[in-house]
């Protein structure tokens, strides 16, 4: 699939998510997002990871550049910055950096307001 087609499209086209979940498209979105950066072997260098977290991710990480986990991401996307990654490490860091954002606290009000 080129990786010009909006990710809404490209889900579009995968038949089986005409009846998915918001879980289920919330993940797929993540792997498309990921594979539409990664190269032809599937996989991303941590250089190309970071950077698509500080723009894609920004709701997330603005704010938190003071905590000692997303100092301790951070710090290891720029050792080796040419090492790569797959998309079960790059989901992980999503997922760390998602509970720890300030932004959970926002997402679970949502929940006790009703």
């Amino acid at each position: 699939m080129p990786k010009t087609l909006p990710i809404s499209k490209q889900l579009a086209s995968v038949k089986v998510f005409g009846k998915a979940s918001d879980l289920e498209m919330a993940t797929a979105t993540a792997a498309l997002v990921f594979y539409n950066s990664a190269g032809p072997d599937g996989k991303l260098s941590k250089a190309a990871a970071k950077d698509l977290l500080l723009t894609q991710f920004q709701i997330f990480t603005r704010g938190q550049e003071t905590k000692p986990k997303y100092k301790e991401i951070f710090a290891d996307l720029e050792v080796e910055k040419e090492n790569k990654m797959d998309l079960e490490d790059f989901m992980v860091l999503v997922i760390s950096l998602t509970v720890m954002s300030d932004v959970i606290q926002d997402i679970r009000n949502t929940q006790t307001s009703k």
